[in-house]
């Protein structure tokens, strides 16, 4: 493909489309002193992957700070919308008459002969200099480039120890987050939060990051899942861009990935993980880590790397309380600009006892109340606990026992047929008896034909093994855990 240069108008609609994207994540005074007023005049396409762009700015002033802070946010967006790789080059001087995005055309009545008129320039004149250093402009750029590039990372900006709740079942968590966001690379390397889902293990390592930023938003991080850093890793390895996949995770200044047990059994992720992991804290660059358990339990992982994780700061996040959930309540409601009164709250406490089923209960209260008018009262609580069936109602997963017996097998990394068997190993005696107690409390099969699916085993046997279980999940935190895991293993397969 030849080279091609757009016309004034092509080069009009992306610069229009651009600009209507980064007005979303700009402030008002922001985009019209640092965006409206610095154009985009001249657009090349080089080939089917590269294009050339003018910023034509009216003082240096503007050209240097436009280049300074918003290069990254041009360059993607426009690279973006033109399906190629933007490369921009910045100029100071009046704006010509043919600028696209400056001169607008308006053809008079609907005669098509008609000359076209040249209208007013769409953009608003330079600001003056005490509107460009007013505190609120500053501040606004400062914040908005910091939210900016939080988007870019993959962080939720919500996700903030503002508006993290606090209680003795993760105030530890949450002092130590707190600790490595303030001095990342020096306290605590790595930090390694485990625990079940929804007790804000996530919200915690987005807090961290999101913290960084605000003190240093130059500072190089990565974000992403155990599943993304695999892909990551197969697709470097197919596309033969391993070096720059090495590059890009070694030289990041803050490391966070969540749900790293995704990693395990996997050799050759595990093996570049181990590389990553020692050039980072070599360099006394932070690394967080987030797990459903802890490394020992992480079944297929190195040793090598469950030593490293262990060497550093581990926090198990129990689940939370209800005093701990009716607070996450009225956060999340907070945030999202509803009042929920406290017995309310209380209300919805007692049902669901998952933070991240709290926030979709918290959606669908403010979906009601937005789309239906409907007012906040006990009607519409129950109404929506009810309808959004929770997953700690028991006796409703429509599962096979064999699919039970199958899942449980797998959680714990064993043949169904020696759960099913009369070995007396431990291991294989726990996972026997949790799917007899799974088969008694979630599918309510009477105790008779829950032995017959354990080698005939009478019902006694069953009702000592439910009974076991019972007891043990009073105390035993791990128990809780594995159990909880399972269920909703069950429930999303």
């Amino acid at each position: 493909m030849e080279s091609r240069t757009l016309s004034p108008e092509e080069t009009s609609r992306v610069w229009q489309q651009c600009c209507a994207q980064l007005k979303k994540d700009l402030s008002a005074a922001v985009y019209n002193t640092w965006i409206v007023a610095n154009p985009l005049t001249h657009l090349e396409y080089i080939d089917l992957s590269r294009a050339v762009a003018n910023i034509t700015s009216p003082t240096a002033f503007h050209s240097t700070n436009v280049k300074k802070n918003f290069h990254t946010q041009l360059t993607q967006t426009l690279s973006e919308l033109t399906q190629r790789q933007v490369e921009i080059s910045y100029y100071i001087g009046s704006l010509p008459q043919n600028t696209a995005g400056v001169i607008k055309t308006i053809k008079p009545g609907n005669n098509p002969s008609s000359r076209p008129i040249l209208t007013k320039p769409e953009f608003s004149p330079s600001p003056r200099v005490e509107e460009l250093f007013s505190p609120n402009t500053i501040e606004s750029a400062g914040v908005d480039r910091i939210a900016l590039k939080s988007k870019q990372i993959g962080l939720r900006t919500d996700f903030t120890f503002e508006t993290f709740a606090v209680s003795t079942s993760n105030e530890m968590a949450h002092a130590a987050a707190t600790a490595v966001s303030n001095q990342p690379g020096s306290s605590y390397n790595p930090l390694f939060l485990y625990g079940g889902v929804g007790v804000g293990k996530t919200h915690l390592m987005h807090a961290i990051a999101n913290n960084i930023l605000q003190t240093n938003p130059q500072s190089r991080m990565i974000y992403c899942t155990g599943e993304e850093f695999t892909n990551e890793i197969v697709q470097a390895i197919q596309t033969k861009r391993a070096g720059v996949f090495k590059d890009r995770y070694r030289s990041a200044q803050v490391l966070l990935i969540d749900d790293i047990q995704f990693i395990a059994g996997k050799n050759a992720v595990q093996e570049e993980f181990f590389h990553t992991f020692n050039a980072l804290t070599k360099k006394s660059h932070q690394i967080v880590l987030t797990s459903d358990r802890p490394p020992q339990e992480i079944r297929l992982l190195e040793d090598r790397l469950r030593s490293r994780f262990e060497a550093g700061l581990m926090i198990d996040i129990q689940e939370p309380s209800f005093e701990l959930r009716t607070a996450i309540i009225l956060l999340k409601s907070q945030a999202q600009n509803i009042t929920i009164s406290i017995d309310l709250a209380k209300k919805i406490a007692e049902t669901v006892d998952s933070a991240r089923r709290i926030e979709g209960i918290i959606t669908l209260i403010r979906s009601a109340v937005e789309l239906q008018g409907r007012k906040i009262d006990l009607e519409l609580i129950e109404q929506i606990i009810k309808t959004s069936q929770p997953l700690e109602q028991r006796g409703v997963l429509k599962k096979s026992p064999s699919e039970v017996i199958k899942t449980v097998a797998t959680h714990f990394s064993v043949k169904q047929l020696a759960i099913k068997g009369k070995s007396r190993v431990k291991n294989l005696v726990t996972a026997r008896h949790i799917a007899m107690y799974l088969l008694k409390t979630e599918l309510s099969l009477p105790l008779v034909e829950i032995g017959r699916w354990f080698a005939n085993r009478d019902h006694t046997s069953v009702l000592h093994a439910v009974k076991k279980i019972e007891a043990e999940l009073l105390r035993d935190t791990q128990l809780q855990r594995e159990i909880s895991f399972i269920r909703k293993s069950l429930q999303t397969t």
